[in-house]
């Protein structure tokens, strides 16, 4: 079964049947029932959702589909077209909308596609908003707009430059210092939409792009997960082209990965240590990642004199603790920053602009950077899920196991060793249970992680 229905919105694979997968009837059902939600927020006249997704196969279609049942629901729709997440998250409120929806399943391969499901901030919707939307899809109470109070559809293909136009204009972001810097930089933008706003973000900035990937016609040419394995051309790239260093999006560009100039992965988790560090020390504050994020973040935070907190995986559960701890920067271990001076939502256009701004003032190359963090390794793994798997039974066998040990069960089971960490969990947006590892070799963190791959396949055995 491929239609997951969780706090990262409504995902699943494109064809199939009804219920199972993301068919047109269930892409309709969702986008009504979220309309239907909406109109419930609000009594007044009229009501205003932007719409906009990346460049996946499947995307026009679902996405005329969306925008057509909410203009069936008396609904007006703001056309985006191609877009990124950030982008729609910012117009959201630029357009004074009641909600916004992305069509986009993130890292997920082309056989997917998901609607994420924004509120009137630009911000995804918790799991009580998202468990009432899932009731209504479910209902039969759902009620149309007669032909004389049908929605209308406006085109609006300026939000990228917008959004651009907000970055530049964030104060930590050095705009002169990165021109006079002359950088050289391969983007890898996996043929979605990174490859529009990622090279347009960069040329404001005088830096000189070389792209990769950059045609927007939804096949990926690799793993769209920004991941050292999915990276070789990449790699590659960077050195033929003597570049200072490479960057990699995810389809929606919301995450965000960067290549030292060596062609060597600078680590994903570590994208968010470098902007944390930069805006650390220009404004000391306090920062959140999630569970499945590395230390790294905790120590860069302490030395600026601020304090971390872990939240549970998730965007909104990450938003929702940085809010509560009045955080300067948090985002997610995997490539993810949010950046409240711009707006609650990983944006890597943000994390580009900050990234270029730390490099500028420090004068060194990005592998000199990483190499003055503190070194952790990250093993990241998975086991596919399969039907009649107990994965709660599992998880609290491996909690009862390990109840000696430092145990965090607000998602899953982390489990903290003196030297290390292993987070076990199940996705969110994938039928699978994630492994995370981190130890302060890359051995010990797959070693680790191969360890309790086995513990979990031999208690699977006895249930």
């Amino acid at each position: 079964m491929t239609l997951i229905k969780s706090i990262s919105g409504i995902r699943g694979t494109i064809g199939g049947n009804v219920g199972d997968n993301l068919t047109p009837i269930d892409a309709v059902k969702f986008a009504a029932a979220y309309g239907v939600w909406l109109k419930e927020q609000r009594d007044k006249d009229t009501y205003k959702v932007v719409v906009g997704r990346d460049a996946r196969i499947s995307g026009a279609m679902i996405q005329n589909l969306v925008m057509n049942t909410l203009v069936g629901l008396g609904i007006d729709v703001v056309d985006l077209g191609l877009s990124t997440t950030p982008t729609v998250e910012m117009a959201v409120p630029m357009e004074h909308a009641d909600g916004g929806i992305i069509l986009t399943a993130s890292h997920n391969p082309k056989q997917w596609n998901a609607l994420k499901l924004l509120n009137a901030k630009g911000e995804f919707l918790d799991d009580v908003e998202g468990a009432k939307i899932l009731e209504i899809a479910e209902s039969d109470t759902m009620h149309f707009a007669d032909v004389d109070s049908l929605g209308k559809i406006t085109k609006n293909k300026a939000y990228i430059d917008l959004h651009i136009i907000e970055v530049l204009d964030l104060p930590l972001v050095t705009v002169p210092a990165i021109e006079e810097a002359r950088f050289k930089v391969v983007v890898d933008g996996v043929n979605s939409t990174g490859g529009i706003a990622i090279p347009l973000l960069l040329e404001r900035l005088g830096v000189e792009v070389v792209k990769l990937y950059c045609e927007p016609n939804g096949q990926f040419p690799h793993n769209p997960e920004p991941l050292k394995e999915h990276l070789t051309d990449l790699s590659e790239a960077v050195r033929k082209h003597h570049a200072d260093f490479g960057i990699v999006v995810d389809p929606d560009v919301d995450r965000l990965a960067f290549m030292d100039e060596n062609g060597e992965m600078f680590g994903e988790e570590y994208t968010l240590v470098a902007c944390a560090d930069y805006v650390l020390s220009k404004t000391p504050g306090n920062t959140v990642s999630n569970m499945s994020s590395t230390r790294a973040l905790r120590d860069v935070t302490e030395k600026h004199g601020g304090t971390y907190e872990a939240s549970a995986v998730g965007e909104v559960n990450v938003v929702k603790l940085m809010k509560k701890n009045k955080v300067v920067i948090g985002g997610e271990g995997n490539g993810g920053i949010i950046y409240p001076e711009s707006h609650y939502g990983r944006d890597a256009l943000v994390g580009i602009a900050l990234f270029l701004s730390l490099l500028a003032e420090k004068g060194i190359s990005v592998s000199k950077l990483r190499n003055s963090y503190p070194n952790y390794f990250m093993s990241k793994k998975k086991i596919e899920l399969t039907p009649g798997l107990d994965v709660d039974g599992i998880l609290k066998t491996m909690e009862n196991r390990y109840q000696n040990e430092q145990l965090t069960t607000i998602d899953g089971v982390k489990i903290d060793f003196p030297e290390s960490w292993v987070h076990l969990r199940k996705s969110n947006t994938e039928p699978i249970i994630r492994i995370y590892t981190e130890a302060k070799s890359q051995q010990e963190a797959d070693t680790l992680a191969d360890k309790f791959i086995e513990e979990i396949g031999a208690i699977a055995k006895l249930k």
